[in-house]
């Protein structure tokens, strides 16, 4: 019998747990699942008789400790700032360990040790980081064995809603974390290189600085810039590529939209508001404008960003209810980014049954033989409901699969490590494909770095 420990229980846990416990019979694994509250890992295990829900504070270092010490193997879906002191405990008790986020400094740095021990640290092995990393590597091994060079290497990932759940005029509900939305594109311009040349977009011009993308089956969307492009340039084997861009997919038309709220100064996180929890959502849009005797508040904000009153951004503005006197922040001490979320949440939670889509799309552009080509590989991902949606598919089944490979000995290469290697990727893209998580490659003509791509 087979010990799994999963310390957290949230959004993106639902196929993970299901996808163990539907597995847990053949492969005798016994399920632990650890949070704060039971609640939800209890919804989720449903009674299931190889599943235990058990309160845990991850900072209560005796009883982590051991939880920890009793199992196989831990898979940790905590935030992952937390990650690292259940790493340790792993590292000191002789535990595998498996995380969806990106590898820290601090993570790096227990490589050495898990090797002595044997030990797998995986991390990076959910969406994005994760499914990107492993199709990326499969198709760009298979052109390094070819003897291409390569040109170009583009890739666009976005959590969106699905076409039949779509029912606002920003094409976009929350299906991860809100305020890694709100914040997203801050820390620094974003980084990349087209042509050879480094290129970078600071922040308040991100959002007009969009690429468009045809992606087959799933029609036309943007795309704007991640914050650092180049990150994993050395990782892939990438180091003299041209052109090399990542970015976040989304509906035509929501950069520019988004853009308001970026240029109002809403998405500022580094200071708070007096007495935000007594404003309405009014008083907070009027923070961000002009003091005027007699323009109300809707004429300040058309006239600051010149929309005109027939432009669907201003629709877009009124559908959010944003200039409502009645409607409460609520929120003490809050951050204009804190106060932006509250507002989008009310109108871009997903419903109970809402379905989510996942979007992704790599483009390698390569040279053979004296000849320029280039392959598109895309995938669309589509949520059940609320719960059993895309964005936890596409993260939480790749972890499970992970896990059970590596308890399998399947997965046996030591140390702290991302999923680029052929041990790693072949399996679990396999694997994949029988939950309906299938790239779709195609040849299409080479067109190297096109600015007529770039909106506006």
């Amino acid at each position: 019998m087979k010990n799994i420990l999963i310390i957290g229980s949230g959004k993106s846990s639902s196929s993970l747990i299901k996808y163990l416990l539907d597995s847990s019979d053949k492969e005798d694994l016994r399920l632990t699942i650890a949070d704060i509250s039971t609640a939800n890992a209890e919804k989720l295990i449903n009674k299931h008789p190889n599943g235990k829900s058990i309160v845990l504070d991850v900072f209560d270092k005796k009883q982590r400790e051991k939880l920890i010490q009793k199992s196989d193997i831990v898979i940790s879906m905590l935030p992952a700032r937390f990650h690292i002191e259940v790493a340790k405990d792993c590292i000191t008790f002789g535990k595998h360990m498996v995380t969806a986020s990106y590898i820290s400094e601090e993570m790096k740095a227990l490589d050495k040790a898990a090797k002595a021990k044997g030990l797998v640290l995986m991390n990076e092995i959910g969406l994005d980081p994760g499914l990107d990393h492993m199709s990326a590597m499969k198709v760009l091994h298979n052109l390094k064995e070819k003897g291409a060079k390569m040109l170009l290497f583009e890739s666009f990932c976005g959590g969106l809603v699905a076409p039949e759940s779509d029912t606002n005029l920003w094409n976009y509900k929350f299906t991860w974390n809100p305020r890694n939305v709100v914040l997203a594109g801050q820390g620094g311009a974003a980084m990349f290189i087209q042509e050879n040349t480094y290129k970078y977009i600071p922040y308040h011009k991100l959002f007009r600085r969009t690429e468009f993308l045809e992606i087959s089956g799933g029609g036309k969307f943007e795309a704007y810039a991640n914050r650092d492009s180049l990150k994993y340039r050395s990782v892939y084997g990438l180091d003299n590529i041209p052109t090399m861009y990542r970015g976040t997919i989304r509906k035509v038309g929501f950069s520019r939209a988004w853009n308001i709220f970026v240029q109002l100064g809403m998405t500022d996180d580094s200071y708070t508001i007096e007495d935000s929890e007594n404003m309405s959502y009014r008083d907070f849009v009027n923070l961000f404008l002009a003091y005027s005797p007699s323009d109300s508040v809707e004429l300040k904000l058309r006239s600051y960003l010149k929309i005109d009153q027939d432009d669907v951004m201003w629709d877009k503005l009124l559908e959010l209810d944003i200039f409502n006197p009645n409607k409460k922040i609520a929120l003490k001490n809050a951050t204009p980014a804190q106060m932006l979320q509250k507002i989008l949440q009310d109108s871009w939670t997903l419903q109970e049954e809402d379905k989510d889509m996942i979007v992704m799309q790599h483009l390698f552009g390569y040279e053979i033989d004296g000849k320029k080509e280039q392959i598109e590989s895309s995938l669309i991902v589509l949520g059940e409901n609320q719960t059993y949606t895309a964005m936890a598919k596409t993260v939480g089944l790749p972890v499970g699969i992970a896990a059970l490979k590596i308890l399998k000995g399947e997965i046996k290469t030591p140390g702290v490590q991302i999923p680029i290697t052929k041990e790693v990727y072949k399996p679990i893209l396999k694997e994949l494909e029988n939950y309906g998580i299938k790239f779709t490659e195609k040849e299409v003509p080479y067109l190297g770095y096109n600015p007529n791509n770039v909106i506006g």
